[in-house]
């Protein structure tokens, strides 16, 4: 299975919901040095912006991602670069927001900013 279809299958999953940060999170768990559980657990009060319409967690996540796999601040600028460059704010309220007033519901918003999270994390990261 790629990432790009494990990140899917946790998102699509009706019996377990994975939040936002452990979508990116677990997929790159090899990369990170974690395991399956320990991923989920890391990345569990990361989604909904830190809990509180903070950070988003798929930028959160992806720090984490980047940090693990011994990325530095080079590398996790560039990331918040791309994904400010396409949604022009990093903080899950703001993106929420933005996602109402073009009439956007929630969870596919959120699965789209997941999905891109992964792809730009394989890129970066050429895995």
């Amino acid at each position: 299975m790629t990432r790009m279809e494990e990140t899917r299958a946790l998102r699509e999953d009706k019996e377990v919901h994975y939040n936002c940060a452990q979508s990116v999170l677990i997929p790159f768990r090899d990369v990170c040095g974690l395991d399956r559980e320990t991923a989920r657990k890391l990345a569990s009060n990361l989604g909904s912006g830190l809990r509180h319409g903070g950070t988003c967690g798929t930028v959160a996540a992806a720090m984490l991602v980047l940090g693990l796999a011994g990325k530095g601040a080079p590398e996790a600028a560039e990331f918040v670069r791309r994904f400010r460059e396409k949604h022009a704010a990093t903080d899950c309220a703001s993106l929420l927001q933005r996602a109402n007033a073009e009439g956007l519901a929630k969870k596919p918003h959120c699965d789209a900013l997941v999905y891109e999270a992964v792809e730009t994390l394989q890129e970066m990261l050429e895995v």
